[in-house]
């Protein structure tokens, strides 16, 4: 199949530190490659990747160090050059949100859109009803729930490839907290839980200058009123395995509908138990007492940490590997993508001069094994007629 994957040109692919849409992006391109798939990925120059590179700006936006850039300008690029080469693939697969609707409507039907963010957003139900033709994944069952009636085909939880984690047979003693510092994050919350304890905590952490208020007068002075608590700030995915590897558990105190949370898995793949408050997609990712905790109020999260280490990590590293390999990943994609080239329009049958042949009414009665619609004749001639030509454009 020849596949064309389109990523946001924020971060770099893979994210050379923070980010999660171009960090799934990275690895289910290389995941479809392996599997024996043409793929193409549009992104920023800087990407790595085992597909066909075709690039649209010379560097990633966050990674620019010139102060004047526009994002959307940028995009309205990507989109345009994606028009370019749409011919040359089987499926488009975006990851863009919303913004390649207007672009790409008279060819919806070749596309599969991937929603990474959360949808409970004033103006969205009004998109996604304007431009219904656009089948769209969500990632986790919990992140549809603002828009229940959208033109969903799959559900496709992300997956990250095993080799990338080492695998830690037993923890050094600390709690971890990895991913932004934001109100919605609740740091606060892993502070609070690990000083119950009594217990170190590592925070490694982004801070947007969104949220720098936030940094500046509620979660840097209690970091500084706790001398188990250290700020290790942002870490690439090289450090992950020993950062996550050597917590005794992850603390995924959100507070906010979370559409996946990359960092639940991450920490899975080393081993490590996740405490994760029970919100938005966590109780589709954690299994309650298997492979973590799942809890809804700080009491009941200090006491999950506290026997957080009872856990068999090495049952938790293979359940990681049972549902959440980027192979496994790019294997569902596949089924997505089968799906929605099996309804695309059938190409028409020749017709036939009256005197050769009679015209016969059909009607369509599939899905066959294949996936494909089936015509059946209603009437015709007393010989059989010849069969129709049909088949997937």
């Amino acid at each position: 199949m020849k596949i064309a994957q389109v990523t946001p040109l924020y971060e770099a692919v893979p994210p050379r530190l923070y980010g999660g849409t171009e960090r799934v992006v990275a690895h289910l391109t290389d995941a479809l490659v392996e599997l024996g798939h043409e793929v193409t990925l549009f992104a920023s120059a800087d990407a790595e990747t085992r597909a066909r590179l075709i690039p649209v700006r010379d560097q990633a936006i966050r990674l620019d160090p010139r102060p004047l850039k526009s994002d959307l300008a940028a995009h309205m690029t990507l989109l345009a050059t994606v028009l370019d080469h749409a011919d040359d693939f089987d499926m488009i697969h975006f990851h863009t949100d919303m913004i390649h609707f207007p672009f790409f409507a008279g060819m919806a039907d070749k596309t599969v859109t991937t929603l990474h963010g959360r949808l409970d957003l004033e103006d969205l139900t009004e998109v996604y009803d304007r431009w219904d033709q656009f089948g769209l994944v969500s990632i986790s069952n919990a992140q549809r729930r603002p828009l229940p009636h959208a033109n969903w085909q799959a559900t496709v939880h992300h997956g990250m490839p095993g080799e990338l984690y080492r695998f830690s047979p037993r923890s050094e003693g600390y709690l971890a907290f990895l991913g932004r510092i934001s109100p919605e994050k609740r740091p606060d919350r892993a502070i609070e839980i690990a000083t119950k304890l009594g217990k170190p905590l590592k925070i490694a952490a982004k801070i947007d200058a969104a949220d720098t208020t936030y940094w500046e007068t509620v979660i840097q002075p209690m970091i500084a009123a706790q001398p188990l608590v250290e700020f290790v700030g942002e870490i690439s995915d090289r450090q992950k395995s020993a950062f996550l590897g050597g917590a005794e558990a992850l603390l995924f105190p959100i507070d906010w509908p979370e559409p996946f949370g990359l960092v639940m898995i991450e920490a899975m793949a080393c081993g490590t138990p996740v405490v994760a408050f029970r919100c938005g997609s966590t109780p589709e990712i954690i299994e309650d007492g298997a492979t973590g905790f799942l809890v809804d109020t700080l009491e009941q999260a200090v006491a999950a940490a506290g026997r957080a280490h009872l856990l068999d990590r090495e049952a938790i590293r293979a359940r990681f590997d049972l549902r959440y390999s980027a192979t496994a990943m790019a294997r569902r994609y596949l089924g997505v993508y089968a799906d929605l080239l099996a309804r695309r329009p059938f190409a028409a049958a020749p017709t036939e001069p009256p005197s050769r042949a009679p015209r016969l009414r059909s009607r369509l009665v599939g899905p066959t094994a294949q996936g494909n619609l089936a015509v059946r004749p209603l009437a015709g001639p007393t010989s059989p007629p010849p069969e129709p030509r049909i088949g997937v454009e």
